[in-house]
């Protein structure tokens, strides 16, 4: 009987994801302010509880199982496949003038931000470049807005990752340095608040996934480069 009560918590404890140490100033400085307006006037402290809880949630951190196999690809961020396309990757990749097969994750402020490495290899290059902040969603946002990309080296190719900068995010965080090893499903970065993510795989890569489809980071494959998959169709109900 003693240990019922025991259980449960841990069932309820078990259910609520761990918060990421980027997020710990963000969420002391909300329940701050929850207290000054709390004080002010008890309305106004409600709506500070409310934001607080959700930059808890933004900050969110949870466990992943990420298949491991030689030539999966995986999505680095949760969110909205918003685009499937083949695009000509930034300059600063060392990619090549010619279109590649691209993926653009879509993160609203509600998703989980941070980022894990879609595939096993080698950290090649780092790369930031100050930019804008126009809406992530829009195809210029690959071009325009502020990004940080890396070029991971794998056992069948070059994959580019890039983290954008949205229409409310103002702060990439990368984790990783160049020359670092790093395996699937690691994490290396997260994006404050809200933004895109761009993964372009080697040509000839044929993506397994779908524009509107949702996207959990370190899970999701995107590609498999040892099936000779002529391609999928996809229904939407």
């Amino acid at each position: 009987m003693n240990d019922q009560p025991m259980s449960i918590a841990n069932s309820i404890r078990a259910q609520i994801p761990p918060v990421h140490p980027e997020g710990y100033p963000f969420i002391g400085g909300f329940a701050l302010v929850t207290l000054i307006l709390f004080w002010l006037w008890s309305p106004l402290g409600w709506i500070g509880t409310v934001l607080t809880l959700w930059c808890a949630l933004f900050f969110r951190d949870p466990v992943r199982v990420t298949p491991i196999r030689d030539g999966i690809v995986v999505a680095p961020a949760d969110g909205r496949i918003s685009m499937v396309a083949q695009a000509i990757p930034p300059a600063e990749l060392g990619l090549g003038d010619g279109p590649l097969p691209r993926i653009s994750i879509f993160m609203s402020v509600f998703n989980c931000h941070v980022n894990r490495s879609p595939a096993a290899g080698r950290i090649d290059r780092i790369a930031y470049r100050p930019g804008k902040f126009i809406n992530a969603e829009l195809d210029k946002a690959s071009e325009d807005n502020e990004r940080n990309s890396l070029v991971i080296s794998t056992a069948n190719g070059r994959i580019g990752v890039i983290q954008i900068a949205g229409l409310v995010a103002r702060r990439i965080v990368c984790f990783v340095r160049e020359g670092q090893a790093i395996g699937a499903g690691e994490r290396f970065g997260l994006i404050r608040f809200g933004s895109r993510l761009d993964v372009y795989l080697p040509e000839g890569s044929k993506p397994l996934v779908s524009e509107g489809q949702t996207a959990l980071a370190g899970e999701t494959i995107l590609a498999d480069f040892r099936l000779n998959d002529p391609g999928r169709s996809f229904r939407a109900d």
